[in-house]
């Protein structure tokens, strides 16, 4: 087996991350060779990595003292300690992710390591969940559904006024909304950069975050997607609301992708292609006359009707493989995916629902416990 070399933070690297489950927000040296796994770290890291199951090494072992005493810079050390760690330990030509830095890569291959990106080697190794990241996503979809929740409630409390919603007699936007999600994340011990609470017109555009009062009848889309401090872990889920009358429009909107929503569920399993359920999915919007991305002309751009992928992987990133679009490939027993099925039309508005489910051998767990309904 070849050996492998990653160096990088665990905060950042889900590729590091995944065999070193402690947090640590400084660059170090990972290796695995002959079956031990081993780490250049710094000193108040190495007990942690030890308890860990990492053989860690601190600095001084490589002569940081000797060249901190010489003036070397900082960064110039960082380099060199990798050189010496690898010759240390006998590797001369390993794996490596994709994101391996350049300049180190460049000081090694030129003092005889070869090193070969491997991206799928280190994408595969991640794709079976391992129970604590598995723990970790089912205690993130939790304060997701929470969080949902609590955004539900407020839709309820809300009161349409004159073209306006009022909460507490203010207008409600998507900021104020925001601000709920966060407290509800905090408590569960989760994190979140951003994520969607995006209303009207907006609500057609896939990743527009969504800003501004929220106005009576039209679509509200929450897509919210928190982070499992402990295990560095994501959850993802979506869902639509609408406080007042829904049109027509966008009840058949939430009847088309509803239906979508439960026939890709039903259709994931071990050994399916994640295209053979984008296509199904398709099916339903083809005979409702929406356009899809199997549908559309080579070269066009779709801003309305199914326009995005079914769903993707979820982990340590909130995007990786498998992917269920057009893209190849076959789901296997321990992916945790989304569907996330929507229907569009732009500058007006749209509908997305979007769960997450842990594939099995003859199915799928969906993780969301979570109502559909379009009014709150």
């Amino acid at each position: 087996m070849q050996d492998v070399l990653i160096y990088a933070d665990t905060i950042r690297s889900p590729e590091l991350r995944h065999e070193v489950p402690v947090a640590v927000p400084d660059p170090f040296l990972y290796f695995e060779r002959n079956g031990s796994r081993g780490a250049m770290v710094g000193s108040f890291e190495v007990e942690r990595l030890r308890e860990a199951g990492i053989d860690a090494h601190p600095y001084e072992e490589f002569g940081w003292d000797e060249l901190i005493a010489k003036g070397t810079p900082r960064e110039e050390v960082d380099l060199e300690l990798v050189l010496r760690a690898t010759k240390d330990w006998g590797v001369s030509s390993a794996r490596v992710p994709s994101t391996f830095p350049l300049e180190l890569a460049d000081r090694l291959r030129a003092n005889g390591v070869e090193l070969v990106v491997d991206r799928d080697f280190f994408l595969q190794r991640r794709r079976v969940k391992n129970a604590a990241e598995l723990a970790g996503i089912r205690r993130a979809q939790r304060g997701a559904d929470d969080a949902m929740g609590a955004a539900r409630d407020l839709f309820r409390r809300a009161e349409p006024q004159n073209g306006s919603v009022l909460l507490d007699g203010e207008p409600l936007t998507c900021e104020r909304v925001k601000h709920e999600i966060l407290r509800v994340f905090g408590d569960h011990g989760l994190s979140a950069d951003d994520f969607i609470v995006s209303h009207g017109a907006q609500s057609a555009v896939g990743h527009d975050m969504g800003s501004g009062p929220i106005a009576p009848d039209e679509a509200i889309v929450i897509d919210i997607w928190p982070r499992d401090r402990e295990s560095m872990c994501f959850a993802d889920m979506t869902r639509t609301f609408v406080i007042g009358t829904p049109s027509d429009e966008l009840r058949e909107y939430h009847r088309l992708v509803y239906d979508a929503l439960q026939r890709s569920l039903e259709a994931v399993r071990a050994g399916v292609a994640g295209r053979s359920v984008y296509e199904q999915v398709c099916e339903i919007f083809h005979e409702a006359g929406q356009p899809t991305q199997l549908s559309k002309k080579p070269g066009e751009v779709l801003d309305s009707g199914f326009y995005h992928g079914l769903g993707h992987g979820v982990g340590l990133e909130v995007h990786e493989q498998p992917w269920l679009g057009r893209a190849p490939g076959e789901l296997v027993t321990g992916d945790v995916v989304t569907l996330e099925p929507g229907l569009y039309r732009h500058g007006y508005g749209g509908v997305r629902l979007e769960d997450l489910a842990v594939v099995t051998d003859d199915g799928c767990e969906n993780l969301t416990d979570f109502p559909y309904d379009l009014e709150p």
